[in-house]
């Protein structure tokens, strides 16, 4: 059974206890990947918070260019909100996709597609921390470790072979809701599997909105901040963090389930277990 750990006391040195507990020492060359914010987001982490974390494992801030249009769409405007969001101010930063070739990671287990095109650059590192701020998603479903290594790592293209569920042509956006979300699925553990169990993940239940951080007009949080919890499971990582929101007697969660149905989001956390990502069985355990 997973285990995953829970704390209330939401503070950067909380993250710092929580990594230490998992007990999984990154070691090498520590890509931290995180949401860097849309321009006019207000809900993403921000670098304050995760600086200690950052500086405790010696990690670079990784992140890939949006297929979207917007304020991360290419390389150059990405390290101008990079810059904006005071990312470069703390730390090393890599856009892992400002070069190509895209790394490409063959799946054959995929149940919607069977490569996954991440940022060249992956490559360059020996382990991963996952720092993602849990919260709904306009599309998704709901926004977690498993989308951060889906979407997250993928490559401008990558993130157009996920929501085209491998087809990157025409408007990809509009494809049916079922295979976009077991493409996701598909994706993180590609991902996940590529670090072979280097990598430790950690979610943030705090400014929790239906919206994802790439909605530069997010809505403002629905729920009071639950907590952070971590594990060595993305699966039973971004299951418990549903579980709480589901259990929580905020009335505000109402509207938060919704978006999770209405897309149908579960799925991602199914494909991925099925494919053994990890596991929807695990145990929570409080932290003070």
């Amino acid at each position: 059974m997973a285990k995953v750990y829970f704390t209330k006391n939401i503070t950067p040195q909380s993250l710092i206890k929580l990594y230490e507990i998992v007990g999984k020492k990154l070691n090498g060359k520590v890509a931290v990947k995180l949401h860097s914010g849309e321009d006019g987001n207000k809900n993403y982490l921000k670098p304050e918070f995760v600086k200690d974390m950052i500086d405790y494992v010696k990690g670079t801030v990784v992140e890939c260019n949006t297929a979207y249009t917007g304020a991360r769409d290419t390389t150059e405007k990405h390290w101008h909100l990079m810059d904006k969001h005071l990312w470069t101010k703390y730390f090393d930063v890599d856009i892992m996709d400002s070069e190509g070739p895209d790394l490409k990671l063959e799946m054959p287990y995929g149940v919607q597609i069977k490569e996954n095109y991440v940022g060249k650059h992956l490559a360059n590192y020996d382990s991963m921390l996952v720092l993602s701020h849990f919260k709904g998603h306009q599309m998704g479903g709901f926004g977690g470790a498993l989308k951060q290594l889906s979407i997250g790592c993928a490559s401008s293209f990558g993130k157009k072979y996920i929501h085209g569920a491998g087809d990157p042509s025409g408007d990809y956006m509009a494809t049916a809701q079922i295979p976009f979300v077991t493409a996701m699925g598909d994706a993180a553990t590609s991902v996940h599997k590529y670090f072979n169990g280097n990598i430790v993940y950690i979610n943030s239940m705090v400014n929790i909105s239906i919206d994802c951080d790439c909605d530069g007009n997010a809505k403002a949080p629905c729920m009071k901040d639950i907590g952070i919890l971590a594990s060595l499971d993305p699966v039973a990582l971004d299951q418990a963090c549903l579980d709480l929101v589901y259990n929580s007697n905020d009335p505000g969660k109402k509207e938060l389930i919704a978006r999770f149905e209405e897309k149908i989001g579960h799925l991602i956390i199914e494909t991925a277990e099925k494919e053994g990502c990890g596991s929807t069985c695990y145990e929570l355990i409080n932290i003070d």
